[in-house]
């Protein structure tokens, strides 16, 4: 049986600051998680792709308020006036916790500070051999960072499915999708940087598998999104976008060969010299692509 759902509001007519406004914040929101993760795996050899993770975080993050306000119009005070009431004699902060966009608009600032204190951590401890935090204050920042960073991975996915337009109202896929695909991207864009930190490398086949996992988790998501989708009439809208979506599975086969055949890290000794695998960074760009491609089709298919 199909339920047919009813729509009411003009297509919003978003156009590329959107979409990667949601690309970015996904890496954001995903490379500060993996950062965390890498530190807390109980391997000293991963803090050199955990700060990898810090390093992407802080500028994927800068770019997010940049382009939304860049979306909103020509007025780039219109990012702070979501968080400060500026009406003369009324100055005060603004939180409606029952909007997605004002809450969305405090989680950016908030995780910005640890995703701030985490990368000039991590920049410290590599001038100085020694970071600025006590190791424990490190993993407890990055955890509690972490709480925010899934938010913002996840959210813009759940403000698109509480609007009323079609295909993003039309399931309830749209914050686990986006989270998980935000997960992947960032592994994947970790595991390219590898090749300019040498060091980091032992970490490749733990960030090819996590990617692979994330991935698996995508398909699940992706395949109920077109489920739902589809139970409420709106296929023909996502079918339009055929060629992004071939992209966005494309990107996810080739990731979840991660968790069957993960690239292999070299023995201690030849790290320094050892190349990134070839395998490694075309699944990479792939991902990144399909991360990409995933976000323009929802975008688009509802305007």
């Amino acid at each position: 049986m199909v339920f047919l759902a009813e729509h009411f509001v003009r297509a919003p007519q978003w156009t590329w600051y959107i979409l990667f406004y949601f690309f970015f914040a996904g890496l954001a929101g995903g490379a500060y998680v993996l950062g965390t993760l890498l530190r807390l795996s109980g391997d000293p050899r991963d803090e050199h792709a955990s700060k990898l993770g810090y390093y992407v975080a802080l500028p994927a993050l800068v770019l997010c308020p940049i382009l939304l306000t860049a979306d909103l119009g020509a007025s780039w005070s219109r990012f702070w006036h979501m968080l400060i009431d500026v009406t003369p004699g009324e100055t005060s902060p603004i939180l409606h916790y029952w909007s997605p966009m004002s809450t969305g608009a405090w989680a950016l600032l908030i995780f910005g500070v640890f995703a701030f204190v985490s990368a000039a951590d991590a920049w410290l401890a590599d001038r100085r051999g020694a970071p600025l935090l006590p190791p424990a204050v490190g993993r407890v920042i990055g955890i509690a960072g972490s709480l925010f960073a899934l938010f913002i991975a996840s959210y813009t996915g759940v403000l698109l499915s509480v609007s009323n337009q079609p295909v993003w109202s039309d399931t309830w896929t749209l914050g686990g999708l986006f989270l998980a695909s935000g997960l992947s991207g960032a592994a994947a864009l970790i595991t390219l940087l590898v090749r300019y930190r040498s060091e980091a490398v032992v970490s490749l086949a733990r960030l090819r598998v996590a990617d692979g996992y994330f991935s698996i988790l995508e398909l699940v998501l992706l395949v109920a999104f077109f489920i739902t989708v589809a139970l409420a009439g709106e296929a023909t809208r996502i079918v339009s976008w055929f060629p992004l979506w071939i992209v966005a599975l494309v990107g996810i086969v080739a990731s979840l060969l991660g968790v069957r055949r993960p690239a292999r890290a070299p023995v201690t000794g030849e790290t320094a010299a050892a190349p990134l695998a070839i395998e490694a960074t075309v699944v990479s760009v792939l991902v990144l692509v399909a991360v990409l491609a995933m976000r323009a089709a929802v975008i688009f298919s509802a305007q």
